[in-house]
C-alpha cells in the first residue's frame, strides 16, 4: 500500500483531474466536438443543468484515479506503464465503443480525450 502513497504529488494529481475534467467540458460541448460527437453515440446535448450527474461523478472520480496512477508511476520513474495502460485502456474503449455502433467520429474524440488527459495529467507530474 505504500507505494501508491510514495513520493505521489497529490497537487499533481489535483490539478491534473481538474484541468483535465475541465477540457472535458470544452472538449464535448458543441464549441469543439460535442455536437457531431452526439450525433455519433445517439444522445441529445442539454445545457449544463440537464447533464446526468452521476456520470459527471463518475468522470471526475476515474480522472483522479487516472492522475494518481500517473503520479505513482511517475513517482516509481515507471512513467512509460502508465501511458502503456492509458493506450490499452484508449484501444479497448475504442473497439467496445465499436460493438455500441458509434460513429467513427465518436470513437476518435472520445479516444483523442483520453490521450489529452493523460498528457495534461503527465505535464501537472512535471510541473509540480
Amino acid at each position: 500500500m505504500e507505494e501508491i502513497l510514495t513520493g505521489v504529488s497529490w497537487l499533481a494529481v489535483i490539478v491534473g483531474a481538474v484541468v483535465s475534467f475541465l477540457v472535458g467540458w470544452l472538449w464535448y460541448s458543441p464549441k469543439l466536438f460535442g455536437t457531431k460527437w452526439a450525433e455519433g453515440v445517439g444522445v441529445n446535448l442539454g445545457d449544463a443543468n440537464e447533464m446526468p450527474k452521476a456520470a459527471m461523478i463518475s468522470q471526475f472520480l476515474g480522472l483522479f484515479l487516472m492522475s494518481w496512477f500517473v503520479s505513482v508511476t511517475a513517482a516509481s520513474n515507471l512513467l512509460l506503464t502508465v501511458i502503456l495502460a492509458t493506450v490499452a485502456f484508449t484501444v479497448m474503449g475504442y473497439a467496445g465503443n465499436a460493438f455500441a455502433g458509434h460513429s467513427n467520429y465518436a470513437r476518435n474524440v472520445n479516444a483523442g480525450y483520453w490521450i489529452v488527459a493523460l498528457v495534461i495529467m503527465v505535464i501537472c507530474n512535471g510541473i509540480f
